[in-house]
């Protein structure tokens, strides 16, 4: 058995900080990942980086390659090529910053605990037991994989994951499930070309946003030549010569149809990776989503284990694994006050075409609230920096209360959105007033100074 100061079970964001900041206070840390190729985390290997690299390079495409399917086909090839290659020179760094640090030891393998404070590692036919006076579980999440007759047999049927090592375009896309993962690749991948089917099973369209908004998304999405259909009720797929067939009913009438694909997409969400880590054993509890219960400062119901990142069950982000990082640390070595309540509200992006940010209440749950409510909308094509990017589709909203003078929520779906939400961000953390951002002087020509006019209608 071997001693640690820390065990780290993932090699996340969240956790690999976690780990460069105790070895730096010479603590002797153990970090455990289940595959090499996962080294770094969701996020670099299979997340944010590979998606948000492609989304950049379909852009591209599109605007080179414009129903030109065989040139957009050879160049969606070299993109994942150069994707790839990013991913891994990135994957290596994270390996290399750990391999290089004396106090820092990691294994490759499953992680299991045996007690509250000792882990099994099981890896190459081999066990090694580890003990550690705090341990941190950084599993992150996985796919959910929907109960369909026929999905374990298809050969044509991907995970957000497992997509991303597709080199080969598909003409004909079906993706079931439009949240952020399904509107992201959606987009994607009619950018480089392929016919995209999105099938949802609620009959509103992105249900958590208001209908101003989602409907702007969906006409833009229209006009990208991307078919969404609402209150689908899959039944069955099953592979063909050339693809693949679904069949589905609409939860309206039961009318059933069919639909023929190259390859289809499961964007139906992502759960805590907890399955094989055997929590009863060292106390932990999870909640009825299968995330692991913590506290304000993300201690889990076991008495020195720790959760961080997608695995307690929150909004799946890698910037919040990095504050929950933070926390940790100031839990540790500070003065103890950080928690996870300090955080609200949390921005958050979709990086659809062009994207779109929240941050704060939309307009219809600060109505269901009570709250005293006024509201402004900005066409982005109102915006110059727009129309000098050539992209106008979208609008820009903002929800504040009247007597104060405080902004209640802003949603941006507009080029560059993810960028100018974080000013938003940063004036209703430090309790501006609307006027702050009314009044701002911003460069020209940029999109922040969209919030100059947004702001005016007030």
């Amino acid at each position: 058995m071997k001693q640690y100061d820390a065990i780290i079970i993932g090699f996340g964001k969240g956790g690999k900080m976690l780990a460069a900041e105790l070895a730096e206070r010479n603590w002797k840390v153990a970090i455990i990942e289940r595959s090499p190729l996962m080294y770094g985390g969701t996020c670099v290997n299979v997340g944010c980086i590979p998606t948000k690299t492609l989304i950049h390079e379909s852009d591209y495409a599109e605007q080179q390659f414009h129903e030109d399917y065989k040139n957009q086909s050879k160049f969606y090839s070299h993109a994942i090529a150069r994707k790839n290659k990013l991913v891994y020179f990135l994957r290596e760094k994270n390996y290399e910053n750990v391999k290089n640090n004396p106090n820092i030891t990691l294994y490759t393998g499953t992680a299991s605990f045996l007690s509250e404070n000792s882990v099994l590692v099981t890896y190459d036919k081999k066990e090694s037991v580890l003990r550690g006076k705090e341990i941190f579980i950084n599993t992150g999440s996985t796919p959910i994989i929907p109960d369909i007759e026929g999905i374990n047999e298809s050969k044509h049927v991907y995970t957000s994951e497992s997509l991303l090592q597709l080199d080969t375009l598909p003409a004909r896309l079906l993706i079931v499930g439009s949240g952020p993962i399904g509107l992201e690749f959606a987009t994607m991948y009619a950018g480089f070309g392929s016919h995209v089917t999105m099938l949802e099973a609620s009959s509103r369209f992105m249900p958590k946003l208001d209908r101003d908004i989602a409907t702007s998304m969906l006409e833009s999405l229209k006009r990208k030549g991307i078919s969404i259909r609402l209150n689908v009720r899959t039944q069955s797929l099953y592979d063909t010569a050339d693809g693949i067939t679904l069949t589905y009913t609409d939860g309206s009438d039961g009318t059933p149809y069919f639909l023929k694909g190259d390859a289809l997409l499961l964007a139906t969400g992502r759960k805590p990776l907890v399955d094989e880590l055997n929590l009863q054993k060292a106390g932990v509890e999870i909640n009825e989503r299968g995330a692991i219960i913590v506290n304000e400062q993300l201690q889990t119901t076991a008495p020195h284990i720790w959760a961080l990142g997608d695995v307690k069950g929150d909004e799946f982000y890698d910037y919040l694994s990095i504050d929950d990082f933070r926390i940790i640390r100031n839990k540790l070595f500070g003065d103890k006050k950080r928690s996870h309540k300090d955080r609200f509200p949390i921005p958050y992006a979709i990086f659809t075409d062009p994207p779109l940010a929240h941050i704060g209440l939309t307009e219809e749950e600060a109505a269901k609230r009570g709250f005293p409510i006024q509201v402004s909308r900005l066409p982005a094509s109102q915006v110059p920096r727009a129309r000098t990017l050539q992209n106008i589709d979208g609008m820009l909203k903002a929800v504040i209360n009247p007597h104060t003078g405080k902004i209640i929520g802003c949603t941006l779906f507009c080029i560059e959105a993810p960028e100018v939400i974080n000013t938003v961000a940063l004036a209703m953390k430090t309790g501006q007033t609307y006027n702050y951002l009314r009044d701002f002087i911003f460069t020209h020509p940029s999109m922040n100074e969209g919030l100059n006019d947004l702001f005016k209608a007030f």
